[in-house]
């Protein structure tokens, strides 16, 4: 019987590193047209939903936004979505974020993921690299906005601020630490 239990997960961990490490990029790769759709409607929620937040996305020198982003795992987790980058209000690029993840976990999740740039210095840095890193190339400050949901713009002076929002699905958390944005050809 204990026998059949580590087959059936053992099983169940090679089936999810195959499926982690597949392309997802060309499986759910989609156009620029869909993505500022998809990011014009994220941005629209997000002012709605949180007080200060159109003030706070007007300070800002960037904003990249990636909306539905999915993050599933049974014990080997991954997450992947396509979003842009806004400077201006302006789409300038096209991006997306990956991560894998190792632990005690189970369940999947769609969530919209905002990194708001304040400092000129470090939106280039994050422009000119090929593969960004949240913790390695730059942290990452994940705004947790109060039970009145507003956030203040004069109290928050960090270089990048990052909010997790709308997570619809079976697993917690709001993590951006590890996760990997890339610079898309769109």
């Amino acid at each position: 019987m204990k026998i059949k239990l580590t087959c059936k997960i053992t099983l169940a961990i090679f089936m999810l590193v195959i499926i982690v490490s597949l392309p997802l990029h060309t499986a759910f790769a989609a156009t620029a047209k869909e993505i500022n759709v998809s990011v014009d409607v994220s941005l629209d929620r997000f002012i709605k939903e949180v007080k200060g937040a159109n003030e706070f996305l007007k300070a800002a020198k960037g904003v990249l936004v990636i909306p539905n982003v999915i993050q599933a795992g049974l014990i080997i987790g991954g997450e992947y979505g396509e979003g842009a980058l806004r400077i201006g209000g302006q789409t300038v690029d096209y991006y997306n974020v990956t991560a894998a993840s190792l632990g005690y976990q189970i369940g999947a999740q769609r969530k919209d993921v905002i990194l708001v740039f304040m400092d000129e210095a470090v939106l280039k840095k994050f422009r000119n690299s090929d593969n960004w890193q949240a913790g390695v190339d730059g942290t990452v400050t994940i705004m947790e906005y109060g039970a009145e949901g507003s956030i203040d713009t004069t109290k928050f002076k960090q270089p990048i601020v990052g909010f997790v929002f709308g997570q619809k699905g079976l697993m917690a958390g709001a993590m951006i630490q590890g996760s990997k944005f890339t610079k898309l050809k769109k």
